[in-house]
């Protein structure tokens, strides 16, 4: 037999804070009132135990507190032996206090409740765009994670993905230009095309250009989405720069920037990569992120990414990587990101066959050619 519910919700911790401080000055004014004796000299200050409750508080604690400093002043000017027309108008303006702060307090909730709703959305609809990585892809090891610049955890237009194909282990991260639901949509559409192409293409530079005509069919001249792709095959890895910040590789101890060998424009301005290859280690990571970790900054110094990647990076899970690396960056900036920030970390674990042939895509590409 279960036990009876009450029905009655725990108060929020705004609600005991704002509950606890005005009952803190309604027991300094009454003590002080006592040790005054007649006639009432500080009934009047009980009118802002109401508005300190509403500042935190919800309406009916509100409520609750004004009625219970209404009737306290009441009592002191009662216990008066000719009520003065100053306490009587006290206990009046206590009153009328209460009924405005009530108010206040009614509107201030109902927009806290309009955000937090707006905030689940915003999370859905992200979780939606981004879905979850790893733990395993192929033969790396993936982690992925979003964190946000606001703490109403406004959409912003960054984007991952990473998936096993018949090519070997495709990833790709994006920053589309702007925010809000337009930056969803373009993410949602590259993500989509995506998807799809690195299915399908051999050659990453084919898979850019299939992205690059999606981007320029949705949106308008100065709008683009900077882009990394990244491919392993057999311990080789493929990378294609679309005006994105460069990918770390860390390995031994030395965080290497995978520059391209040639400059390329984001997606939508027809770009052409040249893909820069590498040949992996078991046990090298490689960070993909967007410019707003790049540009997070305090007092006008800039994150030390490179600097602190392998110390924050180099151990652990590709998860626990990303997590300790986002607890100093949101420490350095003090909690005030400008941007949104993605962020992906895989680790090459080895080949998993000799099945998979060791050639990258440009290869590929070319012998199609």
């Amino acid at each position: 037999m279960q036990p009876l519910r009450s029905g009655r919700s725990p108060l929020t911790p705004g609600s005991r804070a704002g509950l606890g401080a005005a009952l803190a000055l309604l027991a300094i004014v009454s003590a002080a009132e006592l040790a005054d004796g007649r006639p009432v000299h500080y009934v009047a200050l009980m009118v802002a135990t109401p508005f300190l409750a509403g500042a935190l508080a919800s309406w009916r604690v509100v409520l609750g507190v004004g009625a219970l400093a209404t009737l306290t002043g009441a009592g002191f000017a009662l216990a008066e032996r000719e009520m003065s027309l100053v306490t009587a108008v006290n206990v009046a303006g206590i009153a009328l206090a209460t009924a405005i702060a009530g108010a206040v307090a009614a509107v201030r909730q109902r927009q806290d409740e309009q955000i937090a709703e707006l905030s689940k959305l915003a999370a859905v609809a992200q979780q939606a765009v981004l879905r979850p990585l790893g733990p395993q892809v192929g033969s790396l090891a993936v982690a992925g994670r979003y964190i946000s610049s606001t703490a109403t955890a406004e959409i912003g237009g960054d984007l991952y993905e990473a998936m096993d194909t018949p090519y070997g282990v495709r990833m790709i991260i994006g920053d589309v230009r702007g925010k809000g639901l337009d930056a969803v949509r373009l993410a949602s559409i590259v993500l989509g095309s995506y998807r799809h192409v690195a299915h399908e293409r051999a050659d990453l530079r084919a898979v850019v250009t299939d992205l690059d005509r999606a981007v320029a069919r949705n949106v308008g001249d100065e709008d683009f989405v900077t882009a990394a792709l990244v491919e392993e095959r057999g311990g080789t890895l493929t990378i294609v720069n679309c005006g994105h910040p460069p990918p770390l590789l860390l390995r031994r101890g030395a965080v290497i920037p995978l520059e391209p060998p040639a400059p390329a424009p984001p997606l939508g301005f027809m770009p052409v990569v040249r893909p820069r290859v590498e040949r992996l280690e078991p046990g090298d990571r490689l960070l993909l992120f967007t410019d707003g970790l790049g540009e997070a900054r305090r007092d006008g110094e800039f994150f030390p990414t490179a600097d602190r990647a392998w110390r924050l990076l180099g151990h652990g899970t590709v998860a626990d990587g990303l997590a300790s690396l986002e607890t100093a960056l949101v420490e350095w900036v003090h909690g005030r990101l400008d941007d949104d920030i993605a962020l992906v970390l895989m680790e090459y674990t080895g080949s998993r066959s000799a099945v998979t042939a060791a050639v990258p895509s440009w290869e590929v590409g070319a012998a199609e050619a």
